[in-house]
């Protein structure tokens, strides 16, 4: 599933086509998505101009000048695309197709339809169902170490997993958890409420770097994260331990003959790499 850097992308990724332009047409080809389409989606997005576009933690948002704003999550499969006229003719799986005033085309595709779109007046978004109850944005500046100790307090299951949950940290996943462990030294094993202090101000900082530098490449492209252009993102191509198991880990001086390098276990159903020497 993509997380906040593969959303950060897309966000970026829209902006020339979408930031300032009306909505001049609007088709919904699909509606049965994760979550049915409203009744009135393309009533209350057609003729409206795009005044920003923002990101609360995994999710997309497009703001609208009628006070509305467009909510959406790529899921599993999902992927924006923009196309310059002349616009070829929707694919199969575009589902959402948004045509602007100036002849672009942007289309949701979603093979599995495990992505969503959903309404939103913008005032409100806070108590959105799908919003309320996330956790701060770890690249905002509300996020630093005291925060997120007082968010892992009283936590007594493993420092990963704590990490997945959306309410500790709004829009880490999988990957950047276990690329952010890596890089501060601590345990993916290790009790969520035993980091606080300098463990916390550490993990912040590695948290913040891997997103920032992962934003920088474009986002990871494992299976179908593509940018609205049409490219791929190339994170996965400095990976740490990520996806490594075996594999020496970067600037670690471990004998991964003895040890068997990067470890590999199931957390929360979910696939975590870390190194066992460097991190404690």
């Amino acid at each position: 599933m993509p997380e906040l850097p593969e959303v950060e992308t897309v966000r970026r990724g829209l902006e020339p086509a979408l930031l300032g332009r009306v909505l001049v047409r609007v088709l919904a080809r699909r509606r049965d998505l994760r979550q049915p389409l409203p009744d009135d989606f393309e009533a209350r997005l057609t003729g409206r101009r795009v005044t920003a576009l923002g990101r609360r933690a995994k999710y997309l948002l497009v703001f609208l000048d009628s006070g509305d704003c467009l909510i959406g999550h790529l899921g599993m499969s999902g992927r924006i695309c923009v196309f310059a006229p002349p616009v070829p003719e929707p694919e199969r799986h575009d589902h959402v197709v948004l045509e602007t005033d100036d002849g672009y085309s942007v289309r949701f595709n979603d093979p599995r339809r495990f992505g969503l779109m959903a309404l939103a007046r913008a005032d409100a978004l806070a108590a959105h169902p799908l919003l309320a109850g996330l956790g701060p944005e770890p690249l905002g500046d509300g996020f630093d170490g005291a925060a997120l100790a007082a968010r892992l307090a009283g936590r007594r299951g493993p420092l990963k997993v704590a990490l997945l949950d959306q309410s500790v940290v709004a829009g880490l996943g999988n990957i950047y958890a276990s690329e952010a462990l890596f890089r501060a030294g601590l345990s993916p094993l290790r009790a969520a409420a035993s980091v606080t202090g300098r463990r916390a101000e550490r993990l912040v900082r590695a948290i913040r770097l891997t997103l920032e530098e992962a934003i920088a490449a474009g986002g990871s492209s494992l299976r179908d994260h593509r940018r609205p252009s049409g490219e791929l993102g190339y994170f996965q191509h400095s990976f740490a331990v990520y996806d490594r198991e075996g594999q020496a880990c970067p600037g670690c001086d471990c004998d991964s003959a003895a040890t068997g390098g990067i470890r590999r276990i199931i957390q929360g159903g979910r696939s975590t790499f870390y190194c066992a020497k460097r991190q404690r």
